[in-house]
């Protein structure tokens, strides 16, 4: 049921916790434990879908709730008083969602489904329960925070240092990157729903300049993104083109028993 842009569901039972895209992402860095997957099945039990469009988090606003993203997209940015927006990331499948804007109390920046999305609702103090009974978990969450603060780091090297073949070039690939350790993608392609305006709110250009760049890269050989796909026609030319270093991605690591 649809009620102001929010579906309403049951609690059905979940699919398995080991497939969860949130598990697949934490067991990068921590072989998780029985104790430990039971934990995050509770942090998993209230779920609420949004339908496209809708923000659910609102810069300005206190927030006393973070999100898991189980399923589809979401983009973060920050509004200017003139209304333009400068969209700060994409969020993808096992994604925290708001967790900073539920410990700073404020949110600094508006959180919007891009396409519809199922998440689950986290509240501070089971947070704070999960966090206390399994420390490990604790040291995951953090690392995945990490990870998300690197990537910020980088997005500010593309729109300041980048051209913007490089940076539209480096953006895909690391979105490529970040579904694969969900199991959403890999070295051929990806299905990407973001539009040439939303690449443009994220990486500093126009949606025309957009096209232009999409354009080039497919003629030169390296990436084509069309109908809802990125396919990489060369993905290790692209990759030497937008001089990827996937080490702040933090994927290749020996796991933490």
């Amino acid at each position: 049921m649809l009620i102001g842009g929010v579906y309403l569901e049951c609690h059905g039972a979940l699919n398995s916790i080991h497939e969860s895209p949130l598990v697949r992402k934490l067991r990068a860095f921590v072989a998780l434990s029985g104790p430990e997957l039971d934990v995050l099945l509770r942090l998993h039990q209230r779920r609420r879908t949004f339908a496209a469009g809708h923000a659910f988090l609102h810069q300005g606003h206190s927030q006393r709730s973070a999100f898991i993203l189980a399923s589809g997209w979401v983009c973060s940015y920050k509004t200017l008083p003139s209304g333009s927006r400068q969209i700060v990331d994409f969020q993808v499948p096992g994604d925290f969602l708001g967790l900073r804007s539920v410990l700073l109390q404020t949110s600094d920046h508006f959180i919007e489904a891009v396409t519809r999305v199922e998440v689950s609702e986290v509240l501070p103090e089971e947070l704070l329960d999960a966090f206390t009974e399994t420390p490990r978990l604790a040291a995951a969450v953090l690392w995945a925070a990490s990870r998300d603060e690197a990537m910020v780091v980088e997005h500010l090297i593309d729109i300041g240092r980048r051209s913007a073949e490089e940076r539209v070039a480096h953006f895909l690939l690391e979105m490529g990157f970040r579904l694969s350790l969900v199991g959403l993608g890999d070295k051929a392609g990806y299905a990407c729903p973001l539009s040439q305006f939303h690449l443009a709110d994220a990486l500093g250009l126009s949606a025309v300049h957009v096209n232009r760049v999409l354009r080039k890269l497919r003629e030169d050989g390296m990436v084509t993104f069309r109908g809802g796909k990125v396919t990489f026609d060369n993905f290790e030319k692209l990759v030497a083109f937008a001089d990827f270093d996937m080490a702040y991605l933090d994927q290749e690591r020996p796991l933490l028993k």
